[in-house]
């Protein structure tokens, strides 16, 4: 109900403008504003020693900001969920955040300091340029929009069918576009290659390209992967068997755990459906063809109660592999065991965007 959700919304937003930021290695959620990239479960804490993480922090603070705008009626609880919302965004220092010119850092650690990545590549790294530009407090420069678009030239590639602006794993394609509906919105880049092109080309079209090579990479299948089809596709960054090679029919294969994957990257076999379901306001009849092709041939192996696990890899089947997760389904191949957290909100958000375009 709205009174359920709303009390849990209140609920969490309130925990994380609560938790204690500092300068300090330990005992700390974040630093100007900023989240660690993990956090501790029971205390809140910075997990180990994880970055703080400018886009972490970012898709955090977009679902409050969202929260924030759907929960906009006069009950006491919704007029604080917009204000902590709001004291949380504003509090976020993304002028220290740019340490070399005109480009937003990835994070920083209390030990050693900025780490030497920016956000400086067409990635998911967009949606936190445009709440660093936006900030009604620490607001940067658009200089940094600019500085990042400078890199455009080298990720627009053909390759894989569709000329659009290359990142290999479909996450990159899908993030920013959960909270920002950029359809019809062009930047000077855009209207440039707009017309070079002779397209109507914005960040939405862009996505709906990348859509369009994964499924032609997957119907080419050049490395020849078990399952790959028109209708079964998917690659992003997940979970994977582990980090081994063995040979498979002949064929020396790689294998990889945890890591993005995504055509002119790395590939493994590893599909994840997460990066076709959270494709679905870009191409919602091939996605829906592909997640019904995945569940009619792979069945309760890979979809149980709560639906699609992580990943799953119909090329492994290497019983004796050391595996780092999941295990091998007889079959069907190796199969992961778990639901990941940052694999499954974009899969809610994505779908509740195509239906009724409310996120």
């Amino acid at each position: 109900t709205r009174t359920e959700a709303r009390t849990r919304t209140l609920n969490t937003i309130r925990y994380f403008h609560d938790l204690p930021q500092g300068p300090e290695p330990t005992g700390k959620a974040g630093y100007k504003g900023f989240f660690y990239h993990f956090l501790e479960f029971d205390t809140g804490a910075r997990f180990a020693k994880c970055e703080l993480s400018t886009v972490d922090t970012t898709l955090l603070v977009a679902g409050m900001l969202f929260a924030a705008r759907w929960f906009d009626r006069v009950h006491a609880d919704e007029v604080e969920i917009r204000r902590l919302a709001q004291a949380v965004y504003e509090r976020i220092e993304w002028d220290w955040a740019v340490v070399r010119e005109n480009r937003i850092t990835m994070g920083w650690h209390p030990e050693t300091g900025f780490i030497p990545s920016d956000w400086h590549v067409y990635n998911e790294g967009m949606l936190a340029l445009l709440l660093a530009i936006g900030s009604p407090t620490h607001a940067v420069s658009k200089a940094v929009w600019d500085e990042w678009c400078v890199v455009y030239g080298d990720s627009w590639s053909d390759a894989w069918g569709p000329s659009y602006l290359h990142f290999a794993p479909l996450f990159g394609h899908q993030y920013s576009h959960m909270y920002v509906d950029f359809r019809g919105i062009q930047d000077a880049w855009t209207r440039g290659k707009s017309a070079e092109v002779g397209a109507q080309l914005d960040y939405f079209q862009n996505s709906v390209r990348a859509v369009e090579a994964q499924r032609a990479y997957a119907i080419r299948n050049p490395e020849k992967w078990v399952g790959y089809s028109e209708n079964v596709w998917g690659l992003t960054a997940c979970d994977g068997p582990g980090d081994f090679k063995r040979t498979i029919d002949g064929k020396e294969r790689e294998f990889f755990s945890y890591s993005a994957r995504g055509p002119g990257d790395r590939d493994d076999g590893t599909i994840a459906p997460t990066a076709a379901m959270a494709s679905m306001p870009f191409a919602p009849d091939h996605v829906t063809a592909c997640l019904k092709a995945m569940k009619a041939k792979y069945g309760t192996a890979i979809y149980t109660q709560w639906g699609f696990l992580d990943s799953f890899n119909p090329t492994m089947t290497v019983e004796d592999a050391p595996l780092q997760h999941g295990k091998v389904v007889p079959g069907i191949g190796w199969v992961n065991g778990d639901y990941l957290g940052i694999d499954q909100g974009p899969i809610v958000i994505q779908i509740e965007n195509h239906r009724n375009e409310g996120v």
